[in-house]
């Protein structure tokens, strides 16, 4: 049976040549790109203020996470009162960045400023910020990125864009006008002017980023809002004058940027573009002590197959705690992942996406569908909005290598698979093997699909089998 006439077969890649998603959208072949392209696995951290109350406002719990000022409508002269404790005397940047690059990331993005206007970083534009604010009085982000560079690991900074909740100007439109802006300390929306705050900090600050830190390896936008077309040019030119190899993303606004940002979702084909996954490793973006929904290490593994078999790049999300410190669950996930990751990184890294991303398990016929989002849960969207599947389930995983074919094997139902997509792509004399197994794999073909039998002596860390194929 050819493969186009397979039955059970799902996810077949989308390669449609080099149509461009986004008009202005760079080309994906161009060099400065091509470490991002080959680092596959980031972490992101979201870290501010907002870590510090950890879910908690005035003694009840709060929504929006990392967003709760603008739910409760706390005026800014009380917000700020945050940083009169905001002290994370167990930070260390070399543990942070170990525990990344152990985990078998490549890049590091972090906030440097994000909605709340507050800057984790020596900003001398704005007052507001860790140094200048917090009894720490120090710069966290420049031993970060002193860590990352002097360990191997690529850096980033998080900057948002359109919606600061410190400035008075800062419009916005979403989801209807003023939806995002600071309308408790400056209601009249009329009035303000976004390319006021854009000219007197925005772009101020950017250039601090770009200039006072070294080599900065990504500017990752967020939230562009209401900023005009002319001004997301002006700002990537200003990046580009200090940083010429400086990766930014679609976020800048206005269809500029290097690659697209996927948040909290997974692309459903191959996109011949630069995509990338932001996902959380539990339900909230910043530090919550009342999150309880932690994503199994085995979770993880599965969107990562699932990612980097169409082409994408996976930002996994964690949250560092006010002191510096992170949360057991997230330090017990790295851990895990990154061995896993150790044992099966040829499968990982320097790959591509093959002719078929993905087949389902003979014996599961079709995925758990995905429910309704309902009304309050769209309006909230940009802050607790993660749509990724949690579901485990017999799934195959693609990536090739040259000729060799990488089958990602998660959660089989037994130890006997049996693969479609194969089909004639492979011959009796093909060689496979189990990675991280050093005995003789047993397979062979049953009408037109391959029968691989999987070792009762072989115990993966989690339940993903990668099996390596040269035709």
């Amino acid at each position: 049976m050819k493969l186009k006439n397979l039955k059970i077969r799902f996810y077949t890649n989308v390669l449609v040549g080099a149509m461009l998603i986004a008009n202005n959208i760079s080309a994906q072949n161009s060099n400065y790109m091509q470490w991002w392209k080959d680092a596959i696995f980031g972490l992101f951290l979201h870290w501010g203020l907002y870590s510090a109350t950890a879910g908690d406002w005035k003694g009840h719990p709060t929504s929006r996470g990392e967003q709760f000022m603008m739910v409760e409508r706390i005026p800014i002269k009380e917000y700020v009162t945050i940083a009169d404790t905001f002290n994370p005397i167990h930070f260390n940047a070399d543990k942070w960045v170990k525990m990344a690059k152990d985990a078998g990331m490549k890049y590091i993005i972090i906030t440097s400023k994000h909605h709340d206007g507050f800057a984790m970083y020596d900003s001398k534009v704005s007052d507001f910020n860790i140094v200048k604010k917090t009894p720490y009085a120090h710069d966290p982000l420049k031993d970060l990125i002193i860590a990352c560079h002097k360990n191997g690991l690529k850096f980033g900074f998080y900057y948002s864009l359109g919606r600061d909740w410190e400035d008075p100007d800062a419009a916005t439109d979403y989801p209807q006008k003023g939806g995002r802006s600071n309308t408790w300390d400056f209601p009249n929306e009329d009035a303000k002017d976004v390319t006021k705050y854009l000219n007197r900090k925005a772009i101020p600050q950017i250039k601090e980023l770009v200039t006072n830190y070294g080599k900065v390896d990504v500017l990752w936008f967020d939230t562009p809002e209401l900023t005009p077309k002319s001004y997301s040019k002006r700002i990537l030119d200003t990046i580009r004058k200090y940083q010429p190899d400086c990766i930014v993303n679609s976020r800048i606004g206005n269809g500029y940027g290097d690659y697209l940002v996927n948040e909290q979702k997974i692309e459903d084909n191959v996109n011949p573009k630069p995509w990338e996954s932001c996902v959380t490793i539990s339900q909230y973006w910043a530090y919550n002590k009342h999150d309880t929904a932690w994503k199994s290490t085995n979770t993880l593994a599965r969107q990562l197959s699932e990612i980097i078999s169409k082409g994408g790049n996976y930002l996994l999300n964690l949250s560092p705690k006010a002191d510096g410190t992170f949360a057991t669950q997230s330090e017990v996930r790295m851990d895990s992942l990154g061995k896993w990751i150790a044992i099966n990184k040829e499968a990982i890294y320097g790959t591509k996406p093959w002719i078929i991303t993905g087949e389902l398990d003979s014996s599961y016929l079709q995925r758990i569908p995905e429910r309704a989002l309902t009304a309050k849960e769209k309006d909230i969207l940009d802050a607790v909005n993660d749509r990724t599947s949690k579901a485990l389930y017999p799934e195959y995983r693609f990536t090739t290598s040259g000729k060799t074919i990488f089958v990602f094997v998660n959660n089989p139902a037994s130890l006997q698979i049996r693969i479609k997509s194969l089909a004639d792509n492979i011959s009796s004399s093909s060689k496979i093997s189990l990675i991280g197994y050093s005995k003789k794999i047993n397979f062979s073909k049953e009408s037109d699909d391959w029968m691989v039998q999987l070792p009762k002596d072989f115990k993966p860390i989690i339940p993903m089998y990668v099996l390596k194929i040269i035709p």
